[in-house]
């Protein structure tokens, strides 16, 4: 099994040959990592190489395989497809080998000849989605299979909303022995202080057992323990284990290791660190268990610590000089430096410790811990095995090396050879391409038979290809072809099937592709996606256009009037994952508040510290990339106001996307990310506000001189402010198509960013004094109101001025409903607000002439949102034409993000995801296994909510980081 044996211990007491060579190398295809960026979940960054009976055995995530080879001469003797990514080691019993599969499957083969012994799905139906950018099942099976006696224990579910499922099976006949379907909707605490939602264990990692304990990995997070006998849920402490995790654990008498800590194996306890910070980004602390000694890794620093007394005590006194005793780390028996970088994965075999890291292996005395032999290879060592005197690495480029008698055998490098040209299907695919000119994304092919045409369309295009066929025959002649031209896996997946009822997610495939018309297209993205089918011998297309009812968010609140709401009326409870994927961009500290996504056209735009990226919102793909280089820098500090007081540099257009930086707008094609112009501000100055409606750019010149404070007293005087620009000394439009200037609007005091709303016809905004409470040298400790000014109405495309009142100017923020001819003027009292944002005042005024229509007093702590006549601030409800309250129950957990809405749907953070159906209004569900970010995050337009990754720089071990589409769920 992975790590030796059912504890993961690293350590057989079988000794390594006294002289090794490089016996054999075996090139694999390349691993394909679920999550490339985490240092949390590294399981499949190599194959995990087991040996059993003169047999290797490793699973596959570049090709969907299993494969078996002679462990003396690395000869192939079997392999078989599996229908999704195989990411953990398989566990060999007797004379079977069990394999665990993204396709949500435990396999159990005959290790003799790779026959299909039986199969069991772990999740409840056969649903697929987009997850880590490949097909797999809603309920992956990322539970690594352990075996203890004749029963084998896996686990299927990342998601605890989706469900979670953890199995003992007979390893003989596969019968079900017990099911723990319920530890996924636990409510529990989470893992920020005063976090609690229904999101409990997920499966993701290799299981652990010793004893009647089996320990359940759950991704980022520590594991969850469970009694191996009866599956029963034991203890999961998230919440105080709140910066410690990880995919790896090993227990080691009665104790186990997870995340660089020692816990107590009966009740979870902490007891030590093997390090002095649990950094989210460190590399994993490796263990291993000698007889005498626990071994652990470092950084490039190896360890050996007394088995029999790991851990002793020692007098502290704390600050207030009280004494007490506490558990420490015995002194290390040994310790020893490597010359070379982090350890990724360590075995004990005899008395040798092994030590894997960047094209080299190390070899150590056990007792002295003395370097005694160092081996090359070519890529970072990820996986380590031994047996029969030699010793196994797996690497991260693709590679299996073997070490022990000198063979003079060269390195099996895989020979892929391109079938010959079928002149039929290259003709066919020729047309499909210059047709449908798609060369990107996701393609199907519906009724694929042998592969000829997938293969045609993955030589011309940079397709990712999924084809359909229900002949069995056909689909594995299709797999072994397409693996033998090197296209199998992530260019090229097959899959048996009857084409009409195939269960791949909604709205996924740019392209479709069939040999007769498809009576479905529910699989056809919207908003662009092409199906081409012949028909009467001819090459017919469509395209689909967008969703009906799917609502835009172009601006940071939603649209240029502040609204905060899309109004998309699609979004309903429950929700459910239609994709999932890592970030891969770097993203600003989350404390930050940088920019919020934007959603229109079925493409999602993400402002990172160097980037701006596109991304299908359909499939997660992503479409283009715009440098900015340290374009968010600014904003990547801890407890910054952000855009909550500076507003956004970025908003949507019809076809463009306007985007402030280095003081310039640049214009860019939001389609193909191409800059198609770039804008100077009218005078000389730095662009603040931002703003685009009816082919008009609006913004402002900022007052440099007006800084605000931190937004938590615990950083006054500590961050950089100056780019925290929120008030303005001119408002201004611009013809988007030319940059010519149409008008300019100079206050007589100031003009607040949060202050200016825009609607077709009118623009409005709030001309008053400063608030001296919100810069750094006020020091008051209960919020004063901003001094009176006047509320100001203008033409929106002559600037010219229609009206303005200044009776009783109070609040800090304006919003348009352009529908209910109503201007709401309110604060914006958040969490980390600012000195002048009061929280008992709102007031409304007919937005044509400006004549009020009432003025009210009334607690809320967010920044309101108008969603058709109702106006909602947490925690209540109030009629937008008459200022009426209305009957509302609203409750969160700790979230410090805002509201955003569409028509039926308000979602935001409550620990995890939280959200509120409208319509049924049964109160606050969630989504759980990750956290928003800290303003605008969770986006409920194009008929998803959908979350781009704003939780850089959380410790907190959320079980997944990544960004995400949730859809209505199906019935």
């Amino acid at each position: 099994m992975f790590q030796a044996d059912a504890a993961r211990s690293g350590y057989t007491p079988e000794p390594l040959l006294r002289t090794l060579y490089p016996s054999w190398s075996h090139r694999i295809a390349t691993p394909q990592a679920a999550w490339p960026t985490s240092e949390r979940l590294t399981f499949d960054r190599a194959a995990q190489p087991v040996i059993a009976d003169g047999v290797l055995f490793f699973a596959s995530s570049g090709d969907d395989q299993i494969v078996a080879l002679d462990a003396a001469t690395g000869k192939v003797r079997w392999s078989r497809f599996m229908d999704a990514p195989a990411r953990f080691a398989p566990a060999v019993w007797k004379d079977r080998v069990f394999v665990a599969g993204d396709d949500g499957f435990l396999y159990c083969f005959n290790a003799a000849d790779g026959r299909v012994l039986w199969k069991f799905r772990g999740g409840p139906r056969g649903d697929m989605i987009l997850g880590n950018e490949r097909m797999i099942s809603r309920w992956p099976a990322r539970g690594g299979p352990v075996i203890v006696g004749d029963i084998v224990y896996f686990g299927a579910g990342i998601w605890p909303t989706e469900g979670i499922y953890l199995y003992a099976l007979d390893a003989a006949t596969g019968k079900k022995l017990w099911c723990n379907d319920s530890s996924g909707s636990i409510e529990m605490n989470q893992p920020h202080g005063g976090a609690r939602a229904k999101s409990g264990v997920a499966a993701q990692g290799h299981f652990v057992a010793d004893g009647d304990t089996l320990l359940v990995p759950t991704g980022r997070a520590v594991p969850a323990a469970f009694d191996r006998t009866t599956g029963e849920f034991r203890y999961f402490h998230l919440q105080v284990n709140t910066k410690v995790g990880g995919s790896e654990a090993t227990i080691v008498d009665s104790h186990f290791f997870n995340g660089g800590t020692m816990f107590a194996l009966t009740n979870g306890a902490s007891k030590v660190t093997l390090r002095r910070t649990a950094l989210m980004d460190a590399p994993a602390v490796r263990v291993a268990a000698h007889p005498q000694w626990i071994v652990f890794c470092v950084s490039n620093q190896v360890n050996a610590v007394d088995r029999q007394q790991p851990l002793s005590s020692k007098k502290v006194v704390d600050k207030d000089g009280k004494e007490s005793r506490a558990t420490v780390l015995t002194k290390t028996s040994w310790s020893t430096i490597l010359p070379s970088g982090d350890i990724r994965s360590l075995i004990i075999a005899g008395e040798t410790v092994v030590c894997g890291g960047e094209n080299h292996v190390f070899l150590l005395d056990a007792a002295s811990g003395r370097i005694q032999l160092s081996l090359s290879v070519t890529g970072t060592v990820y996986g380590l095995a031994a047996a029969g005197g030699r010793l196994y690495a797996s690497t991260d480029h693709g590679s299996i090396f073997c070490f022990g008698e000198k063979t003079g055998r060269d390195q099996a490098d895989i020979t892929y050879v391109a079938p010959n040209a079928n002149p039929v299907f290259a003709s066919a695919a020729d047309e499909i391409v210059r047709t449908s000119g798609v060369t990107e994304g996701y393609a199907l092919d519906w009724g694929c038979g042998e592969g000829w045409l997938a293969l045609e369309l993955a030589k011309r295009t940079n397709l990712r290809i999924y084809g359909v066929d229900a002949d069995p025959a056909k689909v594995q002649a299709a797999r072994r072809m397409l693996l033998a031209a090197g296209l199998y896996g992530r260019r090229v997946v097959i899959h048996q099937a009857d084409p009409a009822t195939v269960p791949y997610p909604d709205y996924f495939a740019d392209l479709i592709v069939s040999k007769q018309p498809v009576v479905t297209t529910r699989m056809l993205r919207p908003s662009g996606g092409k199906l081409c089918f012949w028909e009467n011998g001819a090459l017919r297309q469509t395209v689909r256009g967008p969703l009906a009812g799917a609502g835009d968010w172009t601006h940071l609140y939603a649209n240029s009037a502040n609204t905060l709401c899309s109004g998309d009326t699609l979004i309903r409870d429950p929700l459910a994952m239609l994709w999932f994927r890592d970030v891969g961009q770097s993203m600003p500290n989350r404390h930050g508040r940088g920019p919020a996504p934007l959603v229109a056209d079925g493409r999602m735009y993400l402002e990172g510290m160097d980037t701006l990226r596109a991304i299908n919102i359909y499939n997660g793909r992503v479409l283009w990339d715009f440098k900015i280089p340290g374009g968010l820098k600014p904003y990547d500090q801890d407890h910054l106001t952000g855009v909550a007081a500076t507003g956004s540099n970025l908003c949507l257009g019809e076809d463009e996307l306007y985007l402030c930086f280095d003081n310039k707008c640049y214009v860019l094609n939001n389609r193909t990310g191409q800059q198609t112009a770039v804008w100077d501000a009218p005078e000389p100055g730095t662009w603040g506000y931002l703003a685009y409606r009816d082919r008009t750019i609006f913004g402002t010149l900022v007052n440099k001189q007006h800084l605000v404070k931190e937004s938590w007293r615990k950083f006054l005087g500590k961050l950089d402010m100056t780019s925290m620009l929120s008030e303005s000394l001119l408002l201004f439009a611009m013809d988007s198509r030319t940059g010519k200037v149409k008008w300019t609007f100079t206050p007589e005091h100031s003009i607040r960013h949060n202050a200016i709303a825009i609607g077709a016809k009118r623009t409005y905004l709030i001309d008053r004094p400063l608030a001296e409470e919100d810069t750094p040298l006020a020091r008051a400790t209960k919020a004063l109101p901003q001094p009176g000014g006047r509320l100001v109405c203008l033409d929106t495309q002559t600037g010219k001025r229609l009206w303005e009142t200044r009776e009783d100017i109070l609040g800090t923020v304006l919003i348009l409903s352009e529908q209910h001819d109503v201007l709401l003027m309110s604060y914006q009292p958040t969490r980390f607000k600012l000195g002048s944002e009061l929280d008992d005042r709102m007031a409304a005024f007919r937005a044509s002439d400006g004549r009020p229509l009432w003025n009210i007093t009334d607690e809320y702590k967010s920044r309101p949102i108008i969603n058709d006549r109702t106006i909602y601030a947490e925690p209540g409800k109030w009629d937008l034409l008459t200022g009426e309250r209305q009957p509302f129950e609203f409750s969160r957990s700790y979230g410090c993000g805002i509201l955003a809405a569409s028509q039926r749907l308000l979602v935001f953070r409550s620990a995890t995801i939280g959200y509120v159906d409208l319509e049924k209004n049964t109160g606050t569900e969630n989504y759980g296994g990750i956290r928003p970010g800290c303003w605008v995050n969770a986006i409920p337009a194009g008929g998803l909510v959908l979350l781009g990754e704003a939780a850089s720089g959380c410790t907190c071990s959320y079980l997944n980081q990544a960004a995400i589409a949730l859809q209505p769920r199906k019935k």
